[in-house]
């Protein structure tokens, strides 16, 4: 529409393009630009901020119209609304319903009632009652465990990598998944009490303190939006007391222009096509930003702390090392213990068959035991085979000296024949790309620290391994929104990095909340600021540093906004300027942030 005008006017001018037909054609032109502006101007005048940028681009463009420059006007609010438009895409891809999405539980569990299994809503069980946890099924409902034993998956509550067995009489928490074989469970909270509950308060509330960041054009036209109203005015009649041949129209037309010029379009498009920019960056090396006002707090963030299962680790269980007497035939006994491992639903089982491979169907076992907390027991070659720790050979009163001395790793015995024949360590494997990753948020200035709710020994393992500066373990998730609040008192902006629903908390406390979005559980995605797709460390400081060069970018957008504006308001307001400079302050301006915010697709990190 304004194309068609601007080349009837100056190309190819129709007969009836004149006077009200050419004002009406505008208008129309205006409307649906002009017109939501105008309302959101109004809107801010009732709520007693008179001087806004609505204000400022609606008496822009009128008095635009009122000195004739109809397309002008037009593209002045066209630009306006793109930079709008930008603004809301890059900020579109905020948080959705984190309660919905965060809470997972079953709305429905089994419930044995006079011998008779009952399907009911969670919310409707009682204290006392009984429940049925098939194999990967999730609990709803704090409880104490009636089977014999039993292996959750606790990584939703603790963080620990490490399925955790369950003998009789100890309590199951909600959010914990059954992994090996059917229990019952006994309900000793009620659902809005349960560990998991509180889980889910405590990312309400540290949500609720995440206020969103004011964009800076409107702390900007505070101060910018009343200057140039009043400086107008100005231009406008200050004349009339210093020239004896004072003309009204002439320096009416000089304010106009001078208004037209001050249209903060460029400045309005510049920092959120910046930001659009740095998100798109980001999105092509993996990395979501949910808003450009956290590419502004990766830039200048002074601390980062890190979950360790998941995040520096590989959340896998595996065999690190394996270790036996001189004496041994060590493929012969790992596939023995393997065979008889082959029997247990264990974790270990599972990492013992991943390293040693297929089951040889020529050995055969006897009398295979699984000993509750202590390993397993066989007959081989009227033998007894035994895997499991070091408390099942003080059982068995078998001598061993420990190969892997003051480790922290789990360790797995074996005995055969009554003699301590080796070992095997077992643990989480540490991401290859952990310590360099380290190294370089160090290089960026960052300060570093792992938040884990594994035991101290291998979480200080890890630790040193990487290089991190600070280490806190056994924490639960109230324990680490506590930690993040304590660094936060200290001015530093602090960013967390998690991949688990035990992290979701304080992901959403930190200034900048990192989710690994690769393994990560949809609660820790969902409150995450920025989440890693590709769940790589290296990752993390590539989006500090693209946080880093978007800042830079807007700046300078913002520098060449203000200085070409400030020499054209100038020339204006001294009549030295027409309405094409304006124009140009404005638009081109405009133009030249878009070419220069665009460079950030093009750059590598």
């Amino acid at each position: 529409f304004l194309l068609v005008g601007l080349y009837f006017m100056y190309v190819n001018t129709p007969s009836w393009f004149t006077g009200t037909y050419k004002l009406a054609y505008f208008i129309l032109a205006y409307i649906p630009v002009g017109l939501p502006v105008l309302q959101e101007a109004v809107h801010e005048i009732m709520h007693g901020s008179f001087f806004s940028e609505f204000f400022l681009m609606g008496i822009a463009t009128l008095g635009a119209f009122a000195i004739g420059e109809y397309p002008e006007a037009v593209a002045v609010m066209l630009f306006y609304n793109i930079g709008e438009g930008f603004q809301s895409l890059a900020l579109s891809r905020g948080h959705k319903n984190i309660q919905k999405l965060l809470d997972q539980r079953p709305d429905e569990i089994t419930v044995i009632r006079r011998k008779e299994k009952h399907r009911i809503k969670a919310k409707a069980a009682k204290i006392g009652d009984r429940i049925q946890l098939k194999p990967g099924e999730r609990l709803a409902l704090d409880g104490e465990l009636l089977s014999a034993s039993a292996f959750f998956d606790t990584r939703a509550l603790t963080g620990e990598s490490t399925p955790e067995r369950k003998t009789k009489g100890e309590t199951i928490l909600a959010g914990m998944i059954n992994l090996n074989s059917p229990s019952e469970i006994r309900v000793t909270k009620a659902y809005q009490d349960s560990k998991l509950s509180q889980i889910l308060k405590l990312v309400g509330e540290a949500s609720a303190q995440k206020a969103p960041t004011e964009l800076f054009i409107q702390k900007f036209a505070k101060i910018y939006t009343p200057f140039v109203v009043f400086a107008a005015i100005g231009i406008t009649f200050l004349p009339y007391l210093f020239t004896a041949t004072y003309d009204f129209q002439e320096w009416f037309y000089r304010a106009l222009i001078f208004l037209v010029v001050s249209c903060p379009c460029a400045l309005v498009i510049s920092i959120p096509l910046g930001y659009f920019g740095g998100i798109g960056a980001a999105s092509k090396n993996g990395i979501l930003v949910k808003g450009g006002n956290y590419l502004d707090v990766l830039a200048n963030l002074d601390r980062l702390l890190l979950d360790k299962t998941g995040t520096l680790t590989k959340g896998v269980f595996t065999v690190q090392e394996t270790a036996f007497t001189s004496q041994t035939d060590v493929n012969q006994v790992l596939a023995l213990v393997n065979t008889l491992e082959s029997h247990s639903n264990h974790p270990i089982a599972s990492a013992i068959h991943q390293y040693v491979g297929p089951i040889n169907p020529h050995l055969e076992l006897k009398e295979i035991t699984e000993l509750p907390g202590f390993g397993l027991k066989a007959i081989y070659q009227d033998k007894t085979l035994l895997v499991g720790n070091f408390r099942l050979l003080d059982t068995y009163q078998i001598p061993y000296t420990s190969l892997f001395k003051d480790r922290p790793e789990t360790i797995i015995a074996v005995a055969y024949g009554g003699e301590f024949i080796g070992q095997l360590l077992i643990s989480d494997e540490l991401k290859p790309e952990a310590k360099n990753s380290i190294n370089a948020l160090h290089n960026l200035q960052v300060k570093t620290g792992i938040l884990s709710g594994d035991k101290a020994s291998i979480v200080t393992k890890v630790a040193k391994e990487v290089g991190v500066d600070t280490v806190h373990a056994e924490l639960l998730p109230g324990d680490k929104v506590n930690k993040v609040k304590e660094f936060k008192k200290t001015g530093d902006r602090v960013g967390f990095v998690g991949d688990g629903l035990n992290d979701a908390p304080v992901i959403a406390i930190s200034d900048v909340g990192i989710a690994m979005g690769g393994l990560g559980s949809d609660a820790a995605i969902e409150v995450a600021d920025v989440v890693i797709q590709q769940d790589e460390v290296s990752r993390i400081p590539m989006a500090i540093k693209i946080g880093k060069k978007t800042k830079r970018i807007v700046w300078q957008n913002i520098g060449l906004a203000f200085g070409v504006k400030l020499i054209v308001l100038l020339l204006g307001a001294l009549g030295m300027a027409t309405m094409w400079e304006a124009v140009f302050a404005d638009v081109g301006v405009a133009l030249l942030a878009i070419l220069n915010a665009v460079r950030i697709q093009r750059m590598t990190f």
